[in-house]
């Protein structure tokens, strides 16, 4: 990514932040792919009980407006606001704490109980511990050692 795109980037998560705020949901991820004319802007957004089609006009709408307002894209781009997905990747306590109750996968930096490979459902999580109902064992996972995590699709 040039110096260009990483501060339009980051004009873009700030303004999106913005936006976030009032509308009360969540910034799941920004990401920009392609160049000049062809730049597509994609945010996802989340929020407790997930986002609506209505939830992704509104934000749309208003992110339109500040780019328009801010003078943030020189150039043609599109703007794709979505949710971030039935499987989407958990990055933050707030993250957990908005799927307790949800099956993830957990992978760790570092091995507990000789393994970095958790599957199980989100019992709680706090500032440094993430807790998971493992094989109706209890399991705590130190939130800086996860390495990745997942929310998993069930289907029932």
């Amino acid at each position: 990514m040039s110096i260009r795109e990483s501060i339009i980037e980051e004009t873009v998560l700030g303004l999106a932040k913005r936006v976030a705020e009032d509308l009360a949901v969540d910034i799941a991820g920004v990401n920009l792919f392609g160049k000049g004319k062809r730049m597509i802007v994609r945010v996802a957004i989340d929020k407790g009980g997930g986002v609506t089609l209505d939830d992704c006009e509104k934000f749309s709408r208003s992110l339109e407006l500040l780019f328009e307002t801010e003078s943030v894209m020189k150039d043609s781009y599109s703007l794709e606001i979505s949710s971030p997905g039935l499987d989407r990747p958990l990055t933050s306590i707030k993250d957990f704490e908005r799927n307790i109750g949800r099956l993830v996968r957990v992978i760790t930096k570092e091995r507990i109980d000789d393994q970095n490979f958790f599957l199980g459902r989100i019992i709680s999580a706090t500032d440094n511990i993430v807790r998971l109902l493992i094989d109706k064992e209890d399991k705590e996972i130190p939130f800086g050692n996860i390495s990745r995590a997942r929310l998993e699709i069930e289907i029932k």
